[in-house]
């Protein structure tokens, strides 16, 4: 071999070396931080234009975001079982924190990670659905919600009041709708008090490897927050998401939520509507400071360079799409999640590879250093971190009166009634266009629901039988 050659060759392993990320860096800790119905579509690093998120969007620079990562359940309790456990269904096997905690970490929890009722578990300060094997110690941070002093609104009943009585709380009907500004610094909110304890515990911790979650109610209803954070939004400027005619007649009935506009008052309310969007705004840009604080401390601390960073929800949110308000129903704006993780070692990037909420627990493990539990039905993500072409998987599942899978062109919804609807992704985004009933989409229905059933073999899924209706005598 020539002298030129050998030179060569000696050059490509370096540039290989150099221009391929690897475990560069010890990866020590791990610091898991967690929204509660934030849509990934709100946030600047998402594509917002107006929702101010800055503290997030920095993260997502230094990181991986995830175009389409999705939760594997539309509400609190079970989508948050299972990326707790990394099971589509059911509490089977060794838990997230647990596993870091017998292999000898601090693991601890600041806020909500397990379920909780918002607001009912927050002003109670109680555990809600919390598995104590998880952590080595928990702390729940308890809040007024819609009883803060200051101005109430009730969005769909469009009440406007400053009295502190008659608040629409706990277990009411319309407390889905509310927002309250006020007068303070934020510091007697649960997020900031979230916040606070995670520094904390930063601090405390910082020579032990730690696992250490952070759970953020907001935007989570009441969409409380201090006064300066709405008058960063304009609500008369604010545009409602796009309703084509006749919106939801080609949708089953059985994939309507409760609280669409034919079946709730703020449908007759548009400028209420926009106020709905100016509190969901408020409240994350809120949550967003929270967050920086914990970032800021932990690179404070110098901690930075050997913590693995992990930011998500559990799902998303409709805020009128569809004429459709809240969670539980398989349509994007709910399944789709904003998922960023930022690990030593690991170049920032943006990828459109599939992920669920259900891989963050073996991804996590993997870039410890930890086996990953047999229990786990998760993916890793570690090969997307290292080439964000990479896959792990080819379509996403989420479950809910059915289930949904999402591959790259295709988005199909079966429900327990058999009824079902088919979205090509490409050419209708929005998902305005059922074509399960067009008979010209017959094969790619078709393929669909047999790519659906072998996802469902494969991890002894199957569906629910649907409920009698209760008599009403």
């Amino acid at each position: 071999m020539n002298r030129l050659s050998l030179l060569w060759k000696l050059a490509a392993l370096v540039w290989c070396l150099c221009s391929t990320p690897a475990f560069s860096k010890e990866i020590k800790n791990v610091l898991f931080l967690i929204s509660d119905d934030l849509k990934a579509s709100v946030l600047g690093c998402y594509g917002d234009k107006i929702c101010k998120t800055p503290h997030i969007d920095k993260l997502a620079s230094e990181g991986m975001v995830f175009n389409h990562a999705y939760c594997q359940a539309t509400w609190c309790q079970p989508s948050r079982q299972s990326f707790m456990y990394s099971r589509y269904r059911g509490n089977k096997g060794t838990n997230f924190g647990e596993h870091f905690k017998n292999n000898g970490f601090f693991s601890a929890r600041a806020g909500k990670i397990y379920h909780m009722r918002v607001p009912g578990d927050i002003i109670d300060g109680t555990d809600g659905g919390d598995v104590p094997s998880t952590w080595t110690e928990k702390y729940n941070l308890s809040g007024r919600e819609a009883h803060t002093p200051g101005d109430y609104a009730c969005l769909n009943l469009n009440i406007f009041t400053t009295e502190e009585e008659d608040r629409q709380s706990t277990r009411m009907p319309h407390r889905m709708f509310v927002t309250v500004q006020y007068d303070g610094d934020g510091s007697d909110q649960p997020d900031h008090k979230s916040a606070s304890k995670a520094i904390e515990l930063l601090q405390k911790h910082k020579d032990e490897r730690f696992f250490l979650a952070v759970g953020f109610v907001r935007p989570h209803y009441p969409m409380v927050a201090p006064r300066q954070y709405f008058e960063k939004y304009d609500w008369e400027k604010i545009d409602l998401p796009e309703v084509i005619e006749n919106d939801i007649r080609d949708i089953p009935k059985i994939g309507r939520p409760a609280t669409m506009n034919s079946n709730n008052s703020i449908g007759k309310y548009p400028d209420n509507q926009k106020r709905m969007w100016e509190g969901y705004y408020a409240s994350t840009t809120f949550m967003d400071d929270q967050v920086g604080r914990v970032i800021n401390e932990l690179e404070r601390l110098g901690l930075r360079d050997s913590t693995a960073i992990v930011f998500t929800s559990d799902h998303g949110y409709h805020l009128g799409e569809h004429t459709f308000w809240q969670k539980s129903t398989m349509h994007e704006e709910v399944s789709r999640v904003p998922l960023i993780v930022s690990a030593p070692g690991f170049s920032p990037g943006r990828s459109d590879s599939f992920a669920e909420l259900m891989d963050i627990y073996p991804t996590c493990s993997d870039l410890a250093g930890l086996e990953i539990p047999d229990s786990v039905q998760g993916k890793s993500l570690v090969p997307v971190l290292k080439n964000p072409q990479a896959k792990v998987r080819d379509a996403v599942l989420t479950l809910d009166s059915g289930f949904g899978l999402r591959s790259e062109r295709w988005t199909l919804l079966k429900y327990n009634d058999g009824s079902e609807e088919l979205y090509d992704m490409l050419n209708d985004p929005a998902q305005f266009h059922n074509l399960a009933p067009n008979p010209e989409y017959a094969q790619k229905l078709e393929e669909n629901r047999k790519a659906l059933s072998e996802k469902l073999k494969e991890f002894g899924l199957s569906f629910d039988r649907p409920k009698k209706a209760k008599s009403k005598k």
